[in-house]
């Protein structure tokens, strides 16, 4: 009697080690899920994901002061502006102030200091100091120069292009194409209408003819035009008329914005091939140079990364061999 008992405890112990083991994996796949790990170097690996620590002053960013943005080694998240550094002396690049929502601060091990780890991905960073007095904000992100990537700004970086896509609610389509390698920024929008510099309000509640648009810079030596376009096809339902997913009305159309005729073509062929396919495409193409883009407010940036959610009217679908 006592054996089976004992059985039967065993057998329980084991299905509740099994069903908190499913649910760590679980979460661990959501955590992950539509970010794209750059594969590291064995010594960015020993800082980044073994939470080391390199010797100071010999990071390639200590006393590196060139406007643009500073983004995660590993996902190409964006941490800090250039604005936020300063030459702090320790020897390691320090920042008084991250991008709002990029940078998670954890205890440390040590039971002294505050890590700090990208929110997106959990990299790990460096360290957060607060009451040194270095700046007015008094605080010191004291981060390894291995653990960031810099990107610099548009002004000096000669070889960026953009590109304009429309399809649907921009959190979403801005969240799909930062994570693609080559893509620089993408930064959410207006275009298409005839209201200068428009709010949100003016778009969603009077007739502006403004579409939400997605500005996409981005590196044509790593990444090109048709690349873009054939994720900007798989990421949204190009065949919906009145909007996309639960969003309905105009201002959610599907829409490329081209540059050029070449870009032109490009979609035009993109089309013919889903077309061929089956697929009633109602994506509409509108010459970029009659419609400014207009940058929207700034709590719409990154909406879903500065709120820690993933987007709940785009998903990916392979269209393309």
């Amino acid at each position: 009697m006592k054996k089976n008992v004992l059985i039967v405890l065993l057998l329980v112990f084991a299905g509740y080690l099994l069903l908190n083991g499913g649910e760590k994996k679980m979460d661990k796949k959501e955590t992950t899920q539509n970010v794209t790990f750059k594969k590291l170097t064995p010594e960015e690996e020993r800082v980044i994901v073994h939470k080391g620590t390199e010797m100071p002053y010999t990071g390639k960013y200590d006393k590196f002061f060139e406007k643009g943005t500073y983004v995660c080694k590993r996902c190409g998240a964006p941490l800090y502006r250039s604005e936020a550094k300063f030459n702090s002396g320790c020897g390691w690049p320090a920042f008084d102030d991250e991008i709002e929502g990029a940078v998670k601060r954890l205890p440390d091990p040590d039971g002294r200091r505050t890590e700090i780890v990208c929110a997106r991905c959990g990299a790990h960073l460096g360290h957060v100091f607060v009451g040194e007095q270095f700046t007015p904000k008094n605080t010191r992100h004291c981060v390894n120069s291995i653990s960031l990537e810099f990107i610099p700004d548009e002004a000096t970086h000669e070889e960026t292009k953009k590109a304009y896509f429309a399809g649907g609610c921009f959190w979403g389509v801005e969240y799909h194409f930062e994570n693609l390698p080559g893509v620089i920024k993408a930064e959410s929008g207006y275009m298409g209408g005839h209201k200068e510099n428009p709010t949100y309000q003016d778009v969603c509640y009077t007739n502006t003819g403004h579409l939400e648009v997605v500005e996409v810079t981005y590196d044509p030596a790593k990444i090109d035009y048709e690349t873009l376009a054939k994720h900007f096809f798989e990421i949204h339902d190009p065949t919906q008329t009145n909007g996309q997913g639960p969003d309905i009305g105009e201002q959610y159309l599907s829409a490329v914005f081209y540059n050029d005729e070449e870009e032109k073509k490009t979609i035009e062929k993109l089309i013919g091939i889903l077309e061929s396919k089956g697929y009633k495409v109602a994506t509409k193409l509108i010459p970029a140079k009659s419609h400014p883009f207009y940058k929207a407010e700034e709590y719409h940036q990154d909406y879903y990364f500065k709120n820690h959610k993933q987007p709940y009217c785009h998903t990916y679908t392979k269209r393309f061999d």
